[in-house]
């Protein structure tokens, strides 16, 4: 090579590394790739706040039910629309509305037949409303492991903690995303269990393609304030078992059938709903399809946009299942991060990114009232009597434990759109680009 060659391409490999270190100073700099947290333009510009969710169809139910002679739900109007709208939604034999998700819970639990001592296997993450009438009932509780990216039962778990104690499981569909149904009905039946269905956050969920609640033996759902349709506390308990739905309607009125009437044969608490609840609640049925068609796109628009992101495990719903994402949890492989979780949360809401970490502070059995077997004024008959030997302090579910450790809650609901779901998801891909260890 003569020496103007060698100066010729010498100069230009300088010019080349010159501009290449300009593109990735300029790239490094943008706005589009600098954190908001640290003085950058936020990625999500629009506001997404949930609409009023209530309105004329609601005004004419409660309008209707002021020219009422009586406000008590049995035969009530109200509550007979309430369980013929429920009906297509749910399609159950036997329904009994009630106070709460938590009193539908209760109620199944005590249809159910669960006795002194016998083991409900249920999730250690979830609404400490689950297992509320297993304990009252004086069942105990029994927490399986999770599947990493569904939050759901672990069916293989499952099966390793039945014993002849075993009665009933209770599955919870973790954010409208379906438990593994098939698997937790084939393991009830062959074992004998009672499957209830908590559907508390899975109203409008479809298990391949069946309605959420017509799998299990009982399911039970809420329409407390925060879930996708409402009437400020209330729920729903059904099941199309001849065992168990002619024992709803007592199991949640004190123990007196309505029907037969006569002496009382069994004994129950009052969860019965009213009827200005029942109005409202009818109401919002109606809405309930687009609310959830919606929130279901949106979701799965983002896991689509999330998916491949190094260090990053999307909400994992089965392509055959409708998931109606009661809200939407991501995790974070905290080795591929130069960040915390906390860190990473803290960026995403800078980004303009509704987040907050995990759902729930530790597994239900993590709480001071399982570590203590605190749940009678500081006692717990059942164990006191030797009809159980659970001890909570050594209850182990290492990958709940770990989803909670490493999860990130997003936001999701019907008054977004797919284009702010598109920013929702840049935000995290920039976020994750800049910690990327």
């Amino acid at each position: 090579m003569s020496r103007r060659h060698f100066l010729a391409a010498s100069s230009s490999a300088i010019v080349a590394g010159a501009l290449a270190q300009t593109e990735k100073q300029a790239l490094e700099t943008a706005p589009s790739s600098k954190l908001a947290l640290h003085g950058g333009e936020k990625t999500v510009k629009q506001s997404a706040k949930l609409p009023i969710r209530w309105g004329e169809p609601e005004r004419e139910r409660l309008n209707m039910m002021l020219g009422q002679d009586s406000l008590f739900y049995w035969k009530g109007p109200q509550t007979t629309l309430l369980i013929e709208r429920f009906k297509k939604v749910c399609p159950v034999k036997y329904v009994m509305p009630c106070s709460s998700g938590t009193a539908a819970l209760h109620i199944a639990v005590a249809a159910a037949g669960i006795e002194p001592g016998d083991e409900v296997i249920t999730s250690p993450i979830t609404d400490i409303g689950t297992v509320i009438g297993v304990i009252y009932q004086q069942g105990v509780p029994v927490f399986a492991d999770l599947g990493a990216s569904t939050y759901n039962l672990d069916p293989a778990d499952v099966e390793r903690r039945i014993t002849p104690k075993t009665k009933a499981i209770i599955a919870v569909h973790l954010c409208g995303n379906p438990c593994d149904l098939r698997a937790l009905k084939a393991l009830a039946d062959r074992h004998g269990l009672t499957l209830i269905e908590d559907a508390a956050q899975a109203w409008g969920a479809k298990y391949r393609g069946q309605p959420i609640g017509t799998l299990g033996h009982l399911a039970c759902f809420s329409l407390q304030n925060s879930k996708h349709i409402t009437c400020g506390d209330g729920g729903l308990v059904g099941s199309n078992d001849e065992r168990f739905g002619p024992l709803l309607q007592k199991s949640g009125d004190k123990g007196f059938d309505r029907v037969k009437g006569a002496l009382f044969e069994s004994f129950a608490t009052n969860y019965r709903m009213s009827e200005p609840q029942a109005a409202v609640a009818a109401a919002q049925l109606e809405r309930l399809e687009g609310i959830v068609s919606k929130r279901a796109r949106l979701g799965n628009l983002l896991t689509e946009r999330i998916a491949g992101l190094p260090g990053v495990l999307p909400h994992q719903a089965h392509p055959e299942d409708r998931c109606g994402y009661w809200f939407y949890m991501f995790r974070i492989k905290p080795d591929a991060f130069r960040c915390e979780r906390a860190e990473f949360v803290k960026a995403l809401a800078a980004e303009g990114v509704l987040a907050s970490p995990g759902y729930i502070p530790v597994p239900l059995h993590r709480n001071p009232v399982f570590l203590k077997h605190g749940f009678f004024a500081g006692r717990w008959p059942v164990r006191e009597f030797g009809l159980t030997k659970m001890d909570y302090t050594k209850h182990q579910t290492p990958e709940a434990e770990a989803i909670l450790q490493t999860g990130v809650h997003v936001t999701i609901h019907e008054a977004m759109t797919e284009e702010y779901v598109e920013g929702v998801a840049e935000a995290i891909r920039k976020v994750a680009r800049y910690y990327a260890a």
